[in-house]
């Protein structure tokens, strides 16, 4: 029995060294998200840090620019916007009763500055120099600031709330997504009561834009 369980043991540690050799970017975030309740915060965030890194290299496949470049960009700052806004309105407060003001202030300065650098990016045409210069600086900048959510953001909320206490706060995510700013707001970002505030309104006011957008190119 005893060379059996050393085995077992021994197996389980060289699956797990495999794992973590083999599976790497958007795969392992998502096999780290898996492990969790579907509905569970932590799961939701770790599931759109994959699909943010997978648009990234979307929006650079296309190199040469054009429609498809636009579209691809396009969706990368929505899911961005929203991901950024929902997290101030629901993690960061919860966030901030288990990881302390000074963790929570980091991670808003961060999304402030990326928001003011996205915006910069909309109004750029995508096959220029000076948009791949800033996109460059925006990817690496999104995912410094993902990895300091993943190593210290999201261990504090994993370990100071129960799994029912963060399957909630799931459901609030996803229902503050639904009315959270598709655009970068700079003024907005990084504040709780701002993206409570400002917000829905400025939602509002992106969702007809981008119906605008496109209705007028046909998409």
């Amino acid at each position: 029995m005893a060379a059996t369980v050393e085995t077992v043991v021994r197996n389980t540690a060289r699956a797990d060294l495999k794992e973590a050799t083999v599976m790497t970017g958007p795969e392992a975030t998502r096999a780290e998200a898996a492990r969790l309740h579907r509905d569970d915060v932590v799961g939701i965030l770790l599931d759109q840090h994959a699909r943010i890194e997978e648009l990234f290299a979307d929006v650079k496949h296309y190199d040469s620019g054009g429609p498809a470049k636009r579209r691809a960009f396009d969706e990368l700052r929505c899911l961005l916007a929203v991901h950024e806004a929902a997290e101030e309105m629901v993690v960061r407060p919860a966030a901030k009763k288990v990881a302390g003001t000074a963790e929570t202030d980091a991670r808003n300065r961060e999304e402030k500055q990326a928001a003011q650098v996205l915006a910069e990016l909309e109004d750029l045409d995508v096959s220029s120099a000076e948009f791949a210069v800033k996109f460059a600086s925006l990817e690496a900048f999104v995912k410094r600031h993902a990895e300091l959510e993943e190593r210290q953001e999201f261990p504090n909320l994993r370990d100071g709330y129960t799994p029912e206490e963060r399957r909630t706060m799931g459901s609030r995510l996803r229902a503050a997504e639904k009315f959270a700013p598709t655009h970068a707001h700079p003024g907005a970002a990084g504040s709780t009561t701002a993206a409570w505030t400002v917000g829905p309104f400025a939602a509002m006011v992106d969702q007809a834009k981008d119906a605008l957008r496109t209705s007028s190119s046909g998409r």
